[in-house]
């Protein structure tokens, strides 16, 4: 009998491109002026907020939807057009090598917008990479938004993709996100590359930071992702 194949679970931003450089500015200003617009807080009290429920839930949305009523499909539709996106994104011929020598079953499970990830992975060049994209739209359990760190959905996840937790591996730069995978089993690799005071060095085994011990591993470069 051959032995069943690793699926990969990839973050996108901050995980397999610089998203601080392309994308959670202009992000993170869309959500503010939306709280600013719908839930009628002044700018400061809104930026405090959104920061708050992303800080609670892992999701600015998650906060909004369970105390403010706002919809999950306007919010996402209003926050993430980020006009210009495409001319910030940056990735290297190295990490698309990488990503297409990695053997096992490989998905994206984001918790942005799947008109965001699809944005982002044709300009960079990674569609092609991935065996399927699972975005925010798809983490609801019971008519509800749960996405990353929920662990419920984590492993609604690997069941979905036929696959026990122990099989997967979760590459991701949100320690909150690991914390819950490893929990449920999964194995899990802390990507390093985009972290704010990070060292400039792209070479291999410098990590700047400890490592947690649900962290089973580090890495500065998808290169280091082979031989797991």
């Amino acid at each position: 009998m051959s032995r069943p194949r690793t699926v990969w679970l990839f973050d996108l931003d901050n995980t397999l491109h610089d998203a601080s450089a392309a994308a959670f500015g202009p992000t993170n200003q869309a959500m503010t002026d939306y709280i600013v617009e719908h839930v009628k807080l002044p700018h400061a009290e809104a930026s405090a907020l959104r920061q708050h429920y992303w800080d609670r839930y892992g999701a600015t949305l998650l906060g909004l939807v369970r105390h403010h009523g706002v919809k999950a499909h306007h919010f996402l539709e209003e926050t993430h057009r980020l006009p210009g996106l495409e001319a910030r994104l940056r990735t290297s011929s190295h990490d698309r090598a990488a990503l297409r020598r990695l053997r096992g079953r490989k998905y994206i499970l984001t918790n942005a917008p799947r008109a965001y990830a699809l944005r982002v992975l044709t300009t960079l060049g990674l569609l092609d990479c991935f065996d399927g994209i699972l975005c925010i739209e798809d983490m609801h359990m019971f008519g509800h938004p749960r996405p990353k760190p929920d662990a419920r959905m984590l492993r609604f996840v690997a069941a979905r993709l036929k696959t026990p937790p122990s099989r997967c591996i979760l590459v991701e730069d949100t320690l909150q996100h690991q914390r819950s995978a490893r929990g449920i089993g999964m194995r899990t690799v802390w990507m390093q590359r985009y972290l704010k005071g990070a060292k400039s060095s792209t070479e291999v085994g410098v990590h700047p930071c400890p490592r947690p011990p649900y962290v089973c591993a580090r890495i500065r470069a998808l290169r280091e992702l082979q031989g797991f």
